[in-house]
């Protein structure tokens, strides 16, 4: 991957990045190590080429086989929620999806532990990551309601699509002082961002927003 395909040309420039950026400041984010970072990733090369003017745009975007990127501030919601205690040494993603949330959170912490139940989507996105030289995440093909245990316990979980309630083994194996974060609710109802926060063994909940994501489903797709 060239230095011209990383920084873009026309709508997919540095110029439309930052621009999406003070989209971001206008709604609410205001971590600046997320900021810098939301800056400086390429979000048009996670999405195919026809609809690639429009990867800065702060909108959620199809990459095929019913899933989709999540819109720009969504990720740097969930990011900054995450990151609101200081750098933490791991954490869990549940959906690695075109990769670009993934390749966010490798920039924000030691390691990434990235499970995704589409085994062909997982695949290329972690292309994508390795051609950007980021060796920090580990991937597993599997069902994200069951974790990762054998790595547990994690930093921080955040979960990019959305199961009707809770899945306890995600909440077992989440670290003392550690936080999650998940949309739950149905499919075409609405659904919750939830914020979990393990402290003294106890987990404290807290309802941040109404947003819309792909269910999270069982099982795998090979």
């Amino acid at each position: 991957m060239n230095s011209l395909q990383l920084s873009g040309i026309g709508m997919t420039s540095q110029r439309t990045r930052q621009r999406l950026v003070e989209r971001l400041k206008e709604k609410g984010i205001s971590n600046d190590s997320v900021l810098s970072i939301m800056a400086s990733t390429p979000r048009h090369i996670f999405v195919d080429e026809a609809i690639s003017h429009r990867a800065y745009e702060d909108t959620a975007l199809p990459i095929g086989m019913g899933q989709t990127i999540s819109q720009p501030f969504i990720v740097a919601r969930m990011s900054e929620l995450l990151y609101q205690t200081g750098p933490m040494d791991n954490v869990l993603e549940i959906g690695t999806g075109s990769g670009y949330q993934t390749l966010i959170l490798a920039q924000m912490f030691k390691q990434v532990f990235s499970i995704e139940r589409v085994g062909p989507l997982q695949k290329v996105a972690q292309k994508r990551i390795r051609n950007l030289k980021v060796f920090n995440v580990q991937y597993r093909h599997g069902d994200g309601f069951k974790g990762w245990p054998d790595k547990a316990p994690f930093d921080a979980i955040i979960v990019t699509a959305a199961p009707e309630s809770v899945p306890e083994q995600l909440v077992e194996q989440l670290a003392e002082g550690g936080r999650m974060v998940i949309p739950v609710g149905t499919q075409h109802g609405e659904q919750d961002l939830i914020l979990l926060h393990k402290e003294d063994g106890e987990l404290k909940k807290m309802n941040l927003e109404k947003v819309k994501f792909v269910p999270l489903l069982g099982g795998t797709i090979d």
